[in-house]
């Protein structure tokens, strides 16, 4: 049996001729008699108490935590005093992602989590408090499958972190039982080169060869605003995609690439180019932001585009003032209301350049991995996933494949003669 039984009402004492025996401690009579004694699996001492006449509980209470320890279905008894919530706020602060991304984690936690599992223990999460979650989800029109996908997953990983603080056996989230939210089915439909030019052509020329660069070398809008000089290596014909520019609280702060990763793209003779005639035009400027958060030490880099006024690019400025107006200009939208405001067009945003990107080397023949690698995804799965439909057919490639195997066997080891 795991740890002991400790009787608080006797204690065992030595008589002055040698003898053992039990006397009765100023506890007698008062408060719960028995108190069943283990040490955890992280090495601390855990208890609880019971009444008189129930050590036979107290023995069957430590055998059971005997059996889960055995089995790896132990569970600390103090996760049952620990809600959700005050769990999950500890688990944020302990994360070492970007405080963005914090940020935005405990937003969706707070909207949508709290509400419905904030005040449950952790220690007693099942299966069915995840599915009653997920039916609110689909049950509000203003969360999207993948919003709850994303809100599922923090669910999740919150628990996950339960399990490895032996506060809950199992995550419920695993169950078979539990299905997590599918996305809305979405076929990315990829510009044409036709459409690429006509929004380059109605930006302003300080701002035209942003589309150069994004179409021809993939970059995510933060990582075209931050695009410096020590970027561009011309003789390796090479864009290193080595920092963004990304907003946190408002402020611009220059940070790793989305994922923390780096990484070296293959620069096209026409993308460098353009990157050169655009600075003969608008000399880089140096720009000086804090790195990571406002607090963080200031860094300065020299700025290959900028605003009007000499700072730096501010995403939702420019995609007001500069991007939807070439949008319309282009056909692709409609053209401004009576107010002055234009549609949604999330699916023509900048990150329709990287689409493009990846449709023009996927129809190259361009294997996914370098792909994959190209644009900074974190695997080649992710890569598959949004852009499979865009590969080429494989099937005429295989017949050609064949067809060219065997007309060089009967060509060359066996003579014209053979086919027939």
């Amino acid at each position: 049996m795991a740890g002991h039984i400790q009787d608080r009402w006797y204690k065992t004492e030595t008589t002055p001729e040698g003898k053992t025996v039990r006397v009765r401690t100023d506890r007698y009579g008062t408060g719960l008699r028995y108190r069943a004694r283990y040490v955890g699996p992280d090495g601390t001492e855990k208890s609880k108490s019971f009444p008189d006449r129930q050590k036979r509980l107290a023995e069957k209470w430590l055998s059971a935590i005997e059996t889960d320890m055995s089995r790896g279905q132990y569970t600390d008894p103090k996760s049952v005093r620990i809600t959700f919530r005050q769990y999950a706020e500890k688990w944020l602060n302990s994360k070492t992602s970007s405080p963005m991304t914090r940020k935005e984690l405990g937003r969706r936690l707070r909207l949508h989590v709290y509400p419905v599992l904030g005040s449950r223990p952790i220690g007693t999460f099942r299966p069915e408090h995840i599915r009653e979650l997920l039916a609110v989800l689909e049950a509000n029109p203003g969360v999207s499958p993948s919003y709850a996908r994303n809100i599922f997953a923090d669910v999740q990983s919150v628990l996950s972190a339960a399990v490895d603080d032996t506060l809950l056996s199992r995550n419920p989230c695993s169950a078979r039982t539990v299905r997590r939210p599918k996305p809305a089915p979405y076929l990315v439909v990829p510009w044409t080169p036709a459409q690429v030019f006509a929004v380059r052509a109605a930006l302003l020329e300080r701002y035209r060869a942003m589309v150069d660069v994004g179409a021809g070398c993939g970059p995510r809008q933060g990582e075209l605003f931050g695009l410096a000089e020590d970027a561009i290596d011309v003789e390796g014909r090479t864009l290193r995609v080595v920092r963004q520019i990304k907003h946190v609280e408002g402020h611009p702060v220059f940070a790793l690439p989305k994922g923390g990763k780096t990484r070296d793209v293959p620069l096209p003779d026409y993308v460098a180019k353009s990157l050169g005639t655009h600075m003969d035009a608008f000399k880089p400027v140096e720009i000086t932001l804090p790195w990571e958060t406002p607090e963080g030490p200031k860094v300065s880099f020299r700025l290959i585009f900028t605003a009007e006024q000499g700072g730096v690019v501010r995403r939702s400025n420019f995609n007001i003032k500069e991007w939807k107006p070439a949008l319309a200009a282009a056909g692709l939208i409609p053209e401004a209301d009576e107010n002055g405001k234009y549609e949604s067009a999330r699916e023509h945003g900048m990150h329709a350049l990287r689409h493009f990107y990846a449709s023009a080397l996927l129809d190259a023949g361009e294997n996914i991995k370098a792909v994959s690698e190209y644009m900074g995804h974190a695997d080649p799965g992710l890569t598959l996933r949004v852009y499979s439909h865009l590969m080429p057919d494989s099937r005429e490639r295989a017949r050609r494949a064949i067809d060219s195997t065997f007309q060089r066997i009967f060509k060359v080891d066996h003579g014209p003669q053979t086919a027939q």
